[in-house]
């Protein structure tokens, strides 16, 4: 199945893996680092025009937050394999020679007691000064990233961020943006969610939420409930508890001009699995549009076959079995609590964002005409 594309969608900084361009320069090069509870992940990238080109990038589940919702506190063990994560990306951002780049921390090191701790240790032992963002930033940056995927007939866009420790939710009017300059009042959000840029017509924020309950931490609230179908319900319930403030067209039947976008690594994983892929490939998940029904059955999939099924399924993996379900609940209760039936996949998010506010601050991208 081709993947479904949303109309509209404009140039976009995006991860293109091929040595397109021959030996850049330290000068050329930018970095961007995403330590979040479950993974620690990182790219490289030249700017090209008005995209950039990956040179090199990162990716480990490190399971920071393990723990956490018990103790308050960072383990010593996962501490350890996070640094040990931190040592390679240090090694690849020296011989890459990069001057240029944001490294940041999200929800676990927000939330652990002994986050301020680990950060003055990760800068001791690899060199790296990380900082810890705060969620509206996050939430900034991961809308930033998905502007490309937002339909030129979005009037109403929500952008959803499932993470290990947080949930980040944007509701972004776009009434007032003429339909072929959406995309682009997007990617202009990365200075704030308040464009004072005249000139140009402005996305509005309408609302927006970090709840504190992502795949590793919502799993970790259901531990104890031994019922494989009963943890997914409560799970699902729970979360649509928290977005009480935040859903208020709850049971609303679908409507035209409604779009959500949804970024993580359960996004991905779920459209993966819709698309039968066994090995999976990036340019046919991002930007898929999945209707719910497609997502329930994905899901009910998942519920048949039980935890060892889903170990060894090789379109969910290793390193997502454990968290699948608990981020399909998310899932499931976003699309009740938001009038649309489809749903927007984003294989991007903090690293790309960081990447774009960078280069376009720095003014090395070009603008292409709206």
């Amino acid at each position: 199945m081709a993947p479904k594309r949303p109309e509209g969608a404009g140039a976009f900084p995006k991860m293109v893996e091929s040595p397109a361009l021959s030996s850049p320069g330290p000068a050329d090069l930018y970095a961007a680092l995403d330590l979040g509870t479950n993974s620690c992940r990182m790219l490289i990238a030249q700017p090209q025009g008005s995209q950039f080109t990956v040179v090199d990038s990162f990716s480990k589940s490190v399971q920071l937050g393990a723990g956490l919702e018990r103790s308050g506190r960072l383990s010593r063990s996962s501490i350890y394999r996070t640094i040990q994560a931190l040592r390679v990306c240090q090694q690849k951002l020296k011989r890459h020679q990069v001057e240029r780049m944001r490294l940041v921390a999200t929800e676990a090191c927000r939330r652990a007691s002994n986050g301020p701790e680990f950060m003055a240790r990760v800068r001791r032992e690899t060199g790296l000064k990380l900082d810890i963002i705060e969620p509206q930033e996050e939430a900034q940056l991961a809308v930033v990233s998905c502007a490309p995927l937002v339909s030129r007939k979005t009037d109403q866009l929500l952008v959803v961020d499932i993470g290990g420790g947080s949930t980040e939710l944007v509701w972004i009017d776009l009434t007032g943006v003429p339909p072929q300059a959406r995309p682009k009042s997007i990617m202009r959000m990365h200075n704030g969610f308040q464009n004072a840029d005249s000139r140009f017509p402005a996305a509005k924020v309408v609302d927006w939420i970090s709840v504190p309950l992502g795949v590793a931490t919502l799993r970790d609230q259901f531990n104890d409930v031994e019922d494989d179908s009963a943890r997914f319900a409560l799970m699902s319930w729970f979360f649509e508890e928290n977005l009480a403030e935040f859903a208020p067209y709850k049971d609303e039947p679908p409507r035209e001009g409604f779009q959500i976008v949804g970024t993580s690594g359960t996004v991905t994983t779920v459209a993966a699995s819709h698309l039968g892929l066994k090995r999976y490939d990036r340019n046919k998940v991002d930007g898929l549009r999945m209707t719910s029904d497609e997502i329930d059955k994905v899901i009910r999939n998942y519920l048949a076959l039980g935890p060892a099924g889903r170990r060894r399924d090789p379109r969910i993996g290793m390193d997502r079995q454990a968290l699948i379900m608990s981020g399909a609940a998310i899932l499931q209760a976003l699309l009740r609590c938001w009038p649309t039936d489809r749903l927007s996949v984003a294989d991007r998010g903090l690293r790309e964002g960081m990447l774009y506010a960078q280069m376009s601050e720095d003014g090395v991208l070009k603008d292409e005409a709206e």
